[in-house]
Formats: C-alpha cells, structure tokens, sequence
C-alpha cells in the first residue's frame, strides 16, 4: 500500500466514488406534479364535544389582610378537586399574591 496518498485518494477511501448527479429526480418530480393537480379537496369532518360531567368544587373562604391584628377582609376561592387540603394550599397560594397575612375559615363542598 502506497503510503503517499493524494487528497483526491484519501476522499475517494473515505467516502466513496462521487456518483454523477442524478437526472431520474427531474424526471420524477415532474411525473408527480402532475398526480398531484388531480386530487380534490376533502372535508373536515368536526367532532361532537362531549359535555363534561359532574366536575367537583370546593369552596374555600378566608380572612386576608395585610396588618397584623388589624383590618381583615373575606375572601371566597373556589378549587376543582376533591381534598380539601389541595384546596386549602391553591386558595392560600392564591391569597398570598396580595395579602401577607391569610387564615382558611371553612371549606365546604359546592
């Protein structure tokens, strides 16, 4: 094996023959336009909503404020779940935005 190779040799061992460009693809492309031109148009067919069941609710209400010991507004969040505590923790997750200081009087289902 010669051990001085020329650029051409090392591309032609590593990658292969270059192949000539193909003219099968023109010949192809147009072939296929022209199947294409004689499909018509298909309907959207849309599908009937189902309407949700019973979705349950929890109705959480607290007393938020921003003063320690001072005024306190009534506050009513209402949560789609079941647990009352997943309700508890979105209804304060939700009063902390705005109030600092928030305590859950009652949560009742709806």
């Amino acid at each position: 094996m010669k051990s001085d190779l020329t650029e051409e040799e090392m591309r032609r061992a590593l990658f292969g023959e270059p192949e000539p460009p193909a003219q099968a693809l023109t010949t192809t492309v147009q072939e296929t336009v022209a199947e294409l031109a004689v499909m018509t148009p298909v309907k959207v067919v849309k599908k009937n909503k189902v309407s949700k069941g019973f979705t349950p609710r929890l109705r959480v209400t607290l007393r938020v404020g921003n003063e320690f010991e001072g005024k306190m507004h009534e506050m009513v969040h209402e949560a789609d779940t079941l647990s009352s505590l997943v309700a508890e923790q979105e209804a304060t997750k939700a009063a902390r935005k705005k109030f600092r200081f928030v305590e859950v009087v009652s949560v009742k289902s709806m």
